[in-house]
């Protein structure tokens, strides 16, 4: 059959090259975009609370009924639907909160969309607690199921979305509605605390939410939580720290009572460990609860933690449901979010039209190795992982032989806090040329014998593909780690440390301690004549804070030291710090993605 034959067949206008013509099938029988879109805008329904929630539904313009697909964020209904075409992220109006996905391509294909504004957001009744707040939880639970109450529904929903979108979905699920059919979330993470302290190492990353949510009552879960007084107090001692003194943005939130500027990020600031707060919004604690089948999808982000976490929840055999994996690459990111509209439809044509579309047929793991393709694995590390260890050594210099001398004077550099210097200092270790392709997939760890002259400190370290003109290309792979927050041995794997966030134990100044320090997994094949670089330092804002006279926040990045720390790395015989390296030595030709083309 021809690829024109093909996508006449199943009513496409492209076959991904992320499909696998040996295990695609019954595509003539996948649902075709044969309805037109009946808008409703500003539909009403209650919560069992008796809040209302308004939403704008999507669905065929035909008699019948359909299945349901909820498109869940607070990011607002209004502007899911804006008509502007597809906007890649240097388009001067890209906007991140555009993700419910692709309107038209499913409702075309006889599904109805929703997309509600959650309470206290847009135009619905109701305070708006933050983001994967536990309230929300009971909320999608009552929508999922007055949705499949309603005479143009089947009775089967599944749910649809990237980002927040995505993350929400598994929370929901381990609420157990009774008509939630199958999830899809396009992006996710189990762990909510990680994704915003890395490490235990804070990041402006999650201020972003402030311009995101459109919220009409917003209210701080920290207010819920501990009733005004508390909170007072909470505000007040988090004022003083240090790292919160320095910054006039922070002090614009820990300030303002009522405490309604920017409610999330006043939550995160309160909660600079793991506990309670962020347990609540972490759904690695509820795997056992999911019922319905998953499909787990990330990008190699550059920023944030996403495959690690979504590498465990699919691990988890606690998570005992028909399941899936697939990582794909972050530069493919479009919005409206179109990238995985065919495997979605797959996905939902199975589950909610039981048309067998033979997704699961395939291998469960799906990994677009950057520089190669996509590639079929059945576990996380992957078995045939060959562990090489890249050690540091004096000169800069990054070997696959470690030091044999003892006692090698350490390097050093020192961190200046940002109201003293924007430099950022750092150490970087260079491998040599590489003379022949390597392909790196899986976890990386950095074991890291270092002292400070301080009780606590930022890590953050980096790993690069140099290209021989000294250009760093693009890779995946940040790590963060809190000096304070102790490692675990006895939870922890030669692949995945595991530290304990939920307290401080504050370092011996000037002591030799060796730092653990997770960093985000590879899926790269490294090529000949280029060398693998680990930078090393305290601090990381985006160069764009240089050139800009506003919104500095947002180029901070993880929160810097407002201490200057002197920085002690260890690489002798005695203190062996090294990078360990998910060497993939060899993959079966039949792990390959044979796509249509």
């Amino acid at each position: 059959m021809t690829r024109e034959e093909i996508l006449n067949k199943s009513g496409l206008s492209r076959l991904p090259k992320y499909w696998d013509r040996r295990y695609v099938k019954n595509l003539d029988k996948l649902s075709k975009p044969e309805y037109k879109v009946k808008v409703e805008k500003d539909v009403w329904m209650s919560l069992r609370d008796g809040t209302r929630l308004c939403a704008d539904v999507f669905r065929p313009d035909a008699d019948g009924k359909f299945p349901g697909l909820l498109s869940w964020s607070p990011y607002g209904k209004a502007i899911q639907s804006i008509q502007r075409g597809p906007q890649p992220p240097e388009s001067i109006i890209f906007d991140h909160s555009l993700e419910a996905g692709d309107i038209e391509f499913f409702v075309k294909r006889g599904y109805v969309f929703i997309i509600p504004d959650p309470r206290g957001i847009g135009l619905s009744e109701g305070e708006f607690y933050g983001i994967y707040n536990p309230q929300e939880h009971d909320d999608v639970y009552d929508y999922i199921e007055w949705m499949a109450a309603q005479n143009w529904c089947d009775g089967n929903v599944g749910m649809v979305g990237y980002s927040y979108f995505g993350i929400v979905q598994m929370l929901a699920a381990a609420k157990q509605p009774p008509h939630l059919k199958c999830i899809m979330p396009l992006s996710f993470t189990d762990e909510y605390y990680q994704h915003g302290y890395y490490g235990g190492v804070g990041n402006t990353y999650m201020s972003m939410y402030w311009e995101l949510c459109p919220a009409n009552n917003p209210v701080p879960w920290s207010l819920k939580m501990y009733g005004e007084k508390k909170t007072k107090e909470l505000m007040s001692e988090r004022s003083k720290d240090p790292d919160m003194a320095i910054n006039s943005y922070f002090q614009k939130i820990l300030t303002t009572w009522p405490p309604k500027y920017h409610t999330f990020y006043l939550d995160y600031l309160l909660h600079p460990e793991n506990g309670p707060f962020w347990e609540d919004r972490s759904v690695k604690n509820m795997y056992g609860k999911v019922k319905v089948p998953v499909f787990l999808n990330s990008a190699w982000s550059p920023n944030g933690r996403w495959v690690t976490p979504l590498m465990r929840a699919f691990s988890s055999p606690e998570l005992d449901v028909p399941k899936r994996a697939n990582l794909e690459d972050y530069g493919e990111l479009e919005l409206p979010y179109r990238s995985m509209n065919e495997e979605c439809l797959r996905w939902y044509d199975l589950w909610l039209k039981n048309i067998d579309t033979g997704m699961m047929d395939e291998p469960p793991i799906k990994l677009n190795i950057l520089g190669s393709g996509y590639r079929y694995e059945h576990e996380w590390p992957l078995k045939r992982t060959n562990w090489k260890k890249l050690y540091l050594r004096n000169f800069g210099r990054l070997r696959w032989e470690p030091e044999e001398e003892e006692n090698v004077t350490p390097d050093a550099f020192v961190h200046n806090p940002p109201n003293i210097s924007s430099e950022v200092q750092s150490l970087c270790y260079t491998s040599e040329y590489l003379t022949r392709p390597m392909e790196f997939t899986g976890p990386i760890v950095l074991h890291l014998f270092a002292s400070i002259d301080s009780e606590d400190a930022n890590f953050v370290v980096k790993v690069h593909e140099l290209y021989p003109n000294g250009e760093r290309h693009y890779m995946p792979s940040f790590g963060a780690l809190k000096a304070s927050h102790k490692y675990v041995p006895e939870k922890s794997q030669a692949w995945q440390p595991i530290h304990d966030h939920s307290k401080k134990v504050p370092v011996k100044p000037g002591e030799i301690n060796e730092y653990i320090i997770e960093i985000n997994p590879s899926g790269k094949v490294f090529l000949p004549g280029n060398r693998i670089q680990l930078e090393i330092k305290a601090m990381d804002p985006n160069p764009a804070h240089k050139t800009s006279w506003t919104g500095k926040v947002q180029s901070m990045g993880p929160i810097p030291s407002a201490q200057s720390t002197c920085y002690r790395i260890y690489r002798d015989g005695k203190h062996q710090s090294y990078l360990l390296m998910p060497h993939i030595p060899n993959s079966p030709g039949e792990n390959w993605v044979q796509s249509f083309d």
